[in-house]
């Protein structure tokens, strides 16, 4: 019994501190697989003596512990049971019609209306009490002001980032985050609301949990929500679960997962039933509601191989060990090779060296994991020098998680610029299709590439590319034809591929709507007449251009003054033909006008795609209210909103969407 109840101890332990770090933006201490694993086996351990020990995740919910004003919750925020088969699904069914919807894999806000005005945003916190952020409403996307019911309405849905924006923000800001999730949890203590905003945070409903008219289907108030305004999770309705539907239900959401057509990270699949009335029938066990739901987790395939031996890649900031072993078939794919993530990781598996015995998996269907060692053979070995540059190495070992990583001391190393090869090739780039940062990691291993001009001689190597695992002939070709593609390039594309801190999209086209490519790098770099006259402030060369202001004009400036970087830029210039932006409007419908667009919009895309029209048609749009505005574009023109009031007291006109596409929309023909 005591080696049972100090198993206990250790298993609270390691799963309280691995929540913990999932729900508060830290970095990853176990796998899904791992917690699940041991979640399962203090779960049994409890059973078998008859004891539940204090702080067992058994008995309660995980909580993020961002700071802030606390508050209650109106209806407790529970976690689900969860099951990984599908004939227990059908069993909780009990034949009663079911939906399935996405879990996904962010963290829960709980959002209120009063009024049909939003009136509060709370995280859920330990599931009882929760940190109200209200005030950062406008800093995440899919959380409308105001909605058309009247009424007092709570919903609960997740904040998350998706795979595409998370790379993005990798790519610009630098920063390090292991996941989407990662960041998504790490977001909301950062007290710069544009900076929250920058990182692409979306609320997605998943479930109503109060309205006051009397509705009692889970998918009629889940279209009710859509009425409102909002995106919601999307979901599958099984009428009649028995095995076979619900086993095909649980494979179409699989296949988006496994072909990566779902845009955002899933944990799994939620199960709940569309007669809302009988769900809230169940009891509470644990911190479970019995009938509120069901968590589906995918059940892992694991195979067992050999390690071949571990290769070291340097990536961004880290040289990451990478397990190569003998092939397995797994999931219907043949896997060779898994990351090892860290030195930690290493030595908490056991790994050795070649013919080490291992498990693997593919986590979520998707990312290769080593699970676990069986057999550990010879000594795990960490390099004393970088695989790419060869300069020393130095472990570092985190004050936060006390995680050992490797990094190579070299500041220059070409593989800490991976982030920023991978925005170069990217499709808003140089858009050079067929290489991945996964391929751009292979060659800045190799040597091939040191900086973005080498990208353009990389035909020198199409030999042995051709013959490299995983390529061939025809990709090899296809490679070498899309990088002479974008030999012939827009200016705007060529300056974001630069990677100038501050400097995206919009702000490269804002540039080189007042000058050209080489007047831009010149306006930077010059001296003026006299050789020996101060250069002007960077702060203040492109100030002046609508949009730019103080800090991104010095941004610019500084970085082509760097002397290094200025060689760069002449380096690939010279391999390179410039096409001069068309910045000349197509229409002119608000001509002469200038616009601020604030709060979301329903009938673009997103406010950019709004902004983009209003400049097609001869208008311009300013980032504050003031005596030049035209227009506040704003679709609750009632809001108290700082950009509102400043409106109404210089007497701008506000105008909804609405009234903007009525008075300025393109006329059908």
């Amino acid at each position: 019994m005591d080696d049972k109840i100090q198993r206990m101890q250790t298993l609270i332990r390691e799963l309280n501190n691995a929540s913990d770090a999932y729900y508060n933006g830290q970095a990853e201490r176990m796998t899904d697989y791992e917690w699940d694993q041991r979640f399962d086996e203090l779960k049994r351990l409890e059973q078998e003596t008859d004891t539940t020990l204090p702080d067992s995740p058994t008995q309660k919910v995980s909580e993020d512990t961002i700071s802030g004003q606390k508050e209650e919750h109106e209806f407790a925020a529970l976690s689900l049971a969860k099951t990984k088969k599908a004939d227990e699904l059908v069993k909780w069914a009990e034949e009663r019609p079911i939906w399935i919807s996405w879990k996904l894999d962010g963290l829960t806000l709980v959002v209120t209306y009063d009024n049909g005005k939003l009136t509060k945003i709370v995280t859920r916190g330990n599931g009882h009490i929760g940190t109200n952020i209200t005030h950062l409403a406008d800093a995440i996307s899919g959380i409308p002001k105001t909605i058309l019911s009247q009424g007092h309405t709570v919903i609960r849905g997740e904040a998350v980032i998706s795979y595409e924006d998370f790379e993005r923000y990798l790519m610009e800001s630098g920063e390090d985050y292991a996941n989407p999730r990662n960041l998504a949890s790490g977001s909301l203590s950062v007290k710069d609301a544009q900076d929250i905003k920058d990182r692409h945070i979306r609320w997605i409903p998943f479930t109503l949990v109060y309205m006051e008219e009397d509705i009692t289907s889970w998918g009629e108030r889940m279209d009710w929500l859509d009425r409102q305004g909002f995106n919601t999770v999307e979901r599958r309705l099984i009428e009649h679960p028995d095995l076979d539907s619900v086993e095909s239900g649980i494979a179409a959401f699989t296949e988006e997962v496994t072909s990566k057509h779902n845009p955002y990270p899933v944990d799994g699949l939620v199960i709940c039933y569309d007669d809302t009335a009988y769900a809230q029938t169940g009891s509470i066990t644990g911190h479970h509601a019995t009938r509120a739901g069901l968590a589906f987790k995918w059940q892992d395939e694991a195979a067992d191989t050999t390690l071949k031996e571990i290769e070291w890649s340097c990536a961004a900031s880290t040289i990451s060990p990478v397990a190569i072993f003998q092939p397995v078939e797994l999931e219907g794919t043949t896997v060779k090779r898994a990351s090892l993530c860290n030195i930690s990781e290493c030595e908490r598996l056991g790994i050795g060296g070649a013919g080490t015995e291992l498990s693997v998996i593919k986590a979520n269907k998707i990312i290769p994991k080593v699970i676990a060692v069986s057999k550990s053979v010879g000594t795990f070995i960490v390099p004393s020098e970088c695989p790419v540059c060869h300069a020393p190495t130095e472990i570092t070992i985190s004050e936060i998680s006390g995680t050992k990583t490797l990094h190579c001391t070299n500041h220059d190393c070409p593989a800490k610029q991976l982030r920023k090869f991978a925005r170069f090739v990217s499709k808003e780039g140089m858009n050079i299709d067929g290489i991945s940062e996964q391929t751009l990691a292979k060659f800045i291993n190799l040597g091939w590439i040191s900086e973005y001009a080498d990208i353009y001689e990389l035909r020198r190597h199409i030999l042995d590319l051709s013959r490299m695992e995983g390529f061939g002939e025809k990709s090899a070709s296809n490679i070498m034809r899309s990088i002479d593609k974008s030999r012939e390039v827009e200016a705007h594309r060529l300056l974001y591929a630069l990677n100038i801190p501050l400097c995206g999209l919009d702000v490269c086209k804002r540039l080189l709507s007042a000058y050209s490519i080489d007047e831009l790098v010149h306006e930077a770099t010059k001296r003026g007449d006299d050789l020996f006259a101060q250069q002007a402030e960077p702060e203040e060369v492109f100030a002046h251009i609508n949009g730019i202001g103080p800090e991104k004009s010095a941004s610019f400036v500084r970085w082509f003054r760097n002397e290094r970087n200025l060689a760069r830029y002449k380096q690939l210039k010279e391999k390179l033909s410039i096409i001069a932006p068309d910045i000349s409007p197509s229409g002119d419908r608000c001509q002469g006008l200038t616009f601020v667009i604030t709060g979301d919009v329903h009938h673009y895309k997103n406010r950019n795609e709004l902004k983009a029209y209003i400049e097609s048609q001869g208008g311009k749009v300013a980032s504050a209210v003031s005596g030049s505005t035209s227009y506040l574009i704003n679709n609750d023109v009632t809001s108290t909103s700082g950009k509102n009031k400043k409106a109404q007291q210089l007497g701008i006109p506000i105008i909804s969407e609405d009234e903007f596409l009525a008075a300025y929309g393109l006329v059908e023909s």
